[in-house]
């Protein structure tokens, strides 16, 4: 691959100028999209309050104003780094601490604010780029075309994007996966060259990175458990199935790794086993959608996304296009490029979401909240993209480079276009169960003395909080605990219910003698608003008369 070693001006000047857009595309507009539900959750552990905690506070039949939420929505004065800790060690001990301890720090620094916490993210975003271009030098050997094209792609990719701008550690995650992945590759590159050299290597030098960045990437995401069994398969496969010595290393890297994180993993284990012998076997709601349409369109969405939904048949028609360049380019990897390299890139796609994907796969559908699993897979799927475009921009006829140069101009466009959309948008796929704040929170700060009430029923919780930030200072709330029947106070013009189930919606209509009429429904939650019925006789209860005054 001689003739990939150098890349050419434009293409240089090409690199740059995507590097700089896909900077001021994650910059942009932070605070601008819906602050949804699990960034809540976010926020909640940063601040070292458990959600009990909060229920106790919060939901507790009392008639509150937006500010009371301000207090659980981050760095605060009553709890302290420990405390957020503590309450994930509690209540979430599926996330580990290492993004939220950074996080707090952060808030410490930069305030409580949307902007801020999102920054911290888009911040780390940018530690892909020298990441990935490390992880293109061990696979492929080339100084700049590959890396290049590689970093190019991951600048305007809508997928990565998404995640610079959450207040999640999936960025991060993504960040330990990079480095974990380069550091593996080139221990083993290492070893090869200086044993070739008959030279001993020193082995604290070339592992110690390696054990340091597989513990950072499973305190980060539990899920990279099944990054390092990935990796382990290919230093198996690689050793053809032999106890080498390339092997043994492997191993004990891994051990320190998993044994620095043994901690957390004890924490698990007893909230899991706690979990089993608990009456409580709530879980958080998550939409099953049809298993290959959506695998199907998150790929497309590593390189266009302007938020399309399932249903759209002009996403099939793009979603055809882009599958047929990624069945190519794996095509080409594999025809071109020695095992060593095909292998660790497939089984960085295969293995890591397969756990997860395949029981949902049976179940006859996949969850909308396993789609951040698929990370890795993302990322493979663009670097074996980035391998091909940048191949085929110096291979055969002139004519056939001019095709290539088309088609990397026109994926390059569609990053652009997707990116610029998504930057200016209220919300967005990701947004799951609050992909619908924005409406609703029109249609309550239209009235003049709104009431929004709910419980802390399923995932109410997270949606109260998402959207009190687009409510204004005038709407009131009143939470109530365990679903009991609120007592409504006068001086409300407008009074809604949030995501009520059934059974408390009709109770409430019963006690108040008022029908309630949905002003919004999704697949997640639902908004009704107390009206007076159109032939009421009993009306000469004052309480009522005065809440329904101007309904």
């Amino acid at each position: 691959m001689r003739h990939l070693k150098f890349a050419p001006s434009w293409l240089r000047f090409l690199i740059i100028f995507l590097l700089a857009m896909g900077i001021l595309f994650r910059f942009f507009n932070l605070d601008g999209k819906v602050y949804w539900h699990d960034e809540t959750y976010t926020s909640l552990r940063i601040s070292g309050y458990t959600k009990t905690e909060v229920k106790q506070q919060l939901f507790n039949n009392r008639v509150i104003g937006g500010e009371s939420f301000a207090q659980f929505l981050g760095v605060n004065q009553q709890k302290s780094l420990n405390d957020t800790i503590m309450s994930l060690a509690k209540e979430d001990s599926l996330h580990p601490p290492l993004y939220y301890v950074i996080a707090r720090l952060w808030m410490e620094i930069f305030g409580n604010s949307v902007t801020a916490i999102r920054s911290l993210s888009a911040c780390i975003s940018l530690l892909v780029f020298p990441c990935v271009y490390w992880l293109c030098r061990e696979l492929f050997n080339v100084p700049l075309s590959v890396p290049g094209v590689a970093i190019a792609l991951m600048t305007i990719s809508p997928i990565h994007l998404v995640y610079a701008q959450e207040a999640q550690e999936y960025i991060l995650w993504l960040v330990t996966i990079l480095l974990s992945s380069a550091s593996l590759l080139r221990a083993m590159r290492l070893e090869d060259e200086l044993v070739k050299e008959r030279h001993q290597p020193d082995l604290f030098a070339i592992w110690s990175i390696y054990a340091v960045s597989l513990a950072i990437s499973l305190y980060t995401f539990l899920w990279s458990g099944f990054v390092a069994v990935a990796h382990g398969i290919y230093v198996m496969s690689t050793a053809k199935f032999k106890l080498t010595q390339t092997v043994r290393r492997y191993l004990l890297a891994s051990l320190v790794g998993f044994l620095a994180f043994m901690p957390w993993i004890t924490i698990v284990m007893g909230e899991f086993f706690q979990f089993l012998i608990s009456a409580d076997k709530t879980t958080i709601q998550s939409s099953m959608m049809p298993g290959f349409p959506f695998l199907l369109m998150q790929l497309t969405r590593i390189f266009f996304d302007i938020d399309l939904s399932l249903e759209n048949p002009i996403g099939y028609l793009i979603t055809l296009s882009f599958l047929t360049l990624v069945g190519y380019s794996i095509y080409f990897l594999f025809q071109t490029t020695n095992y060593k390299v095909w292998l660790f890139i497939i089984i960085l796609i295969v293995v890591p979401p397969l756990p997860i994907i395949l029981p949902n796969l049976i179940a006859g559908g996949i969850r909308s909240s396993t789609e951040p699993y698929l990370i890795p897979s993302y990322l493979g799927i663009q670097v074996t993209v980035a391998y091909l475009l940048a191949t085929q921009l110096y291979n055969g006829s002139v004519s056939r480079r001019s095709i290539w140069h088309i088609i990397m101009a026109l994926v390059i466009i569609c990053g652009l276009i997707s990116s610029k959309v998504s930057s200016q948008a209220e919300t967005w796929w990701n947004k799951g169960m609050n992909y619908g704040n924005p409406p609703v929170a029109q249609i309550i700060n239209q009235t003049n003395r709104p009431l929004l009430i709910s419980d802390a029923l399923g995932n109410n919780y997270g949606n109260v909080f998402s959207l009190s930030y687009l409510l204004e200072p005038k709407v009131r709330f009143l939470l109530a605990n365990n679903q009991r029947i609120p007592k409504i106070p006068d001086g409300f013009t407008d009074v809604f219910l949030l995501n009520p189930s059934d059974n408390w919606r009709e109770k409430i209509e019963k006690k108040y003698k008022l029908k309630t009429d949905i002003i919004y429904s999704d697949n997640y939650y639902s908004v009704w608003k107390l009206v007076k019925p159109r032939k009421s006789r009993r009306r000469n209860i004052p309480a009522i008369n005065k809440l329904t005054a101007s309904l």
